[in-house]
């Protein structure tokens, strides 16, 4: 096992009902910030429910951050705190929301250009001050809820941003508020919580029996309840589980001690730029091809996922990998996603665009063991149309 910290402050408020207790979880005198999408948490009522539970609390609300939040939305944003003095930040949505809040955090004390906060990769942001952020979580996918991560796009890119201070205070964790959701969102959380459990598990092995198990767990899970969480949406124990394997797969317990990929994701990233497609169903049409391009590198934990995971056990050790990328793409079409590039209409001829957005971001050495350049992106997109 690889050495690691491992810290996570954030108290997850799980359950039904359970809105009204922002008035003990936010401070008693914050000026608070709402911040939120487009408006369904307007037309499902949760935006009032929320702004209710605030009571007498100042409160200013912040509508418009977008699937991909954009930094100049965000930024407008920040400003907004900085000029009402706002001290606590609420973010009521999916993992878009929170992470636009968590951006918003960060740039709302900045004394400087907020956009250079953009520029660091996964390296903590140089500032000095963070707004706490607080989460009202009605999407599960992205694990934001209970992480110190957020993604921006900006200027056709998407850029990581993270620190120490990034982490929620609390995130109210309620099912029953994502029943509302169209079916390819559920579908999207479905897919998106897989991926981040997988790029943190099939890599190579270190002896981490616990972070492993943990992650069949939530992947044996998310086989079992994705379908039906998606066939009936107000099942509340299928989306409970659903919910809680969101929030497991990305707040750095399963991820401590081990390797870890990215490698779809920042492919996905640049498709998502380029194309508009939805950032899990990138992953859901990228992942299969890294991982047949990347099978030799990839060969033991493929055989382990294929065993524990899938229960494949017959065949040889190539039969058996190709059963289980052959599984779970298998598994991300059942619950409604598409897994070739060709299906998002993406010309066979724009490939070459995505590699050179690929080498303009500075993605030219990705993988577990940094050794994935332009040539094996370019194959694994091809192999994926």
């Amino acid at each position: 096992m690889l050495n690691f910290d491992y810290r996570n402050p954030t108290h997850i408020v799980f359950g039904k009902d359970r809105l009204a207790e922002l008035d003990q979880l936010v401070p008693a005198n914050a000026r608070v910030l709402v911040t939120y999408g487009g408006g369904s948490v307007k037309r499902f009522g949760t935006l009032d429910k929320v702004i209710t539970a605030l009571g007498d609390r100042v409160v200013f609300e912040f509508g418009g951050i977008e699937a991909n939040p954009k930094y100049d939305t965000l930024a407008r944003a920040a400003e907004l705190a900085r000029r009402e003095s706002i001290d606590f930040l609420l973010a009521v949505g999916g993992g878009s929301v929170m992470d636009g809040t968590k951006f918003i955090a960060l740039a709302a004390k900045f004394d400087g250009d907020s956009s250079s906060l953009l520029h660091h990769g996964f390296n903590p942001v140089p500032v000095t001050e963070v707004l706490p952020v607080g989460t009202v979580a009605t999407l599960p996918a992205t694990g934001s809820e209970m992480n110190a991560f957020a993604v921006v796009s900006h200027q056709g890119g998407k850029f990581p941003v993270t620190h120490p201070q990034s982490f929620p205070v609390f995130s109210v964790l309620d099912p029953s508020l994502t029943f509302s959701l169209p079916k390819i969102q559920v579908a999207n959380g479905v897919v998106d919580s897989f991926v981040h459990v997988v790029e943190q598990y099939v890599t190579f092995p270190v002896d981490a029996r616990v972070q492993d198990r943990m992650a069949e767990g939530i992947l044996k899970t998310l086989i079992e309840v994705g379908p039906v969480t998606v066939a009936e949406p107000e099942n509340y124990n299928a989306r409970a589980n659903l919910v809680w394997s969101a929030t497991s797969a990305l707040n750095g317990m399963i991820g401590s001690g081990v390797p870890a990929d990215w490698t779809t994701h920042m492919i996905g990233h640049e498709l998502t730029a380029m194309f508009g497609i939805d950032h899990a169903q990138t992953l859901a049409v990228v992942l299969p091809s890294v991982w047949r391009v990347r099978k030799e590198q990839k060969r033991a934990k493929l055989l382990q996922y294929a065993e524990r995971v899938w229960d494949i056990t017959s065949g040889d050790e190539d039969s058996r990998i190709e059963q289980a990328i052959a599984a779970t793409q298998a598994f991300f079409e059942q619950v409604g996603l598409k897994t070739r590039l060709r299906d998002y209409d993406v010309p066979q001829e724009r490939i070459a665009d995505v590699v050179a957005a690929l080498e303009a971001h500075g993605m030219t050495a990705l993988s577990e063991t940094g050794d994935l350049g332009l040539d094996s992106s370019r194959e694994i997109l091809e192999l994926a149309w």
